[in-house]
């Protein structure tokens, strides 16, 4: 993993739509993490966690824009995208990843508790991994999140 110092503009500027993505999560209280795809220099997919709506344990950030990105690619393997997410994703996202062989994963925070990269698992050995984007907001709206549930459920 490679924690990024320097940022240029354009992964700034995608996070913040990753970052969109989470405030909406945050507001359907939902874990508020927030992914986008980009192909080209375009975004092709963005979504935030669902699992509550959905019922679905499945339905996290990346595994949704992951399906997205496939489907607007018409192909499984998306080595030409950039995912970027809030959070470092957990071990069944990262599986995903693997698996769609996306060229590049930019991440805001880490996750210490549930974050693929604590447990052994890789990415794709092509994939790049950057961590730091805008970690401070990303770390502060989980941080917000988490302590408005503890208050609300004693």
């Amino acid at each position: 993993m490679k924690d990024l110092t320097c940022f240029c503009l354009e992964d700034i500027n995608f996070m913040k739509i990753a970052l969109e993505e989470a405030f909406s999560a945050f507001h359907q209280n939902e874990v508020p993490i927030g992914a986008a795809i980009i192909y080209e220099n375009t975004v092709i997919a963005r979504a935030h966690n669902l699992t509550e709506t959905f019922r679905d344990i499945t339905a996290h950030a990346e595994m949704l824009v992951i399906n997205l990105a496939s489907n607007y690619l018409g192909k499984k393997y998306i080595r030409e995208c950039t995912l970027y997410v809030t959070v470092e994703p957990c071990i069944m996202c990262a599986g995903a990843l693997f698996w769609s062989q996306i060229g590049r994963v930019v991440c805001g925070t880490n996750n210490y508790k549930r974050g693929f990269l604590y447990t052994g698992i890789k990415l794709h050995p092509r994939t790049q991994f950057l961590s730091g984007i805008m970690k401070k907001k990303c770390r502060n709206l989980m941080h917000q999140f988490f302590l408005l549930k503890r208050k609300n459920h004693p």
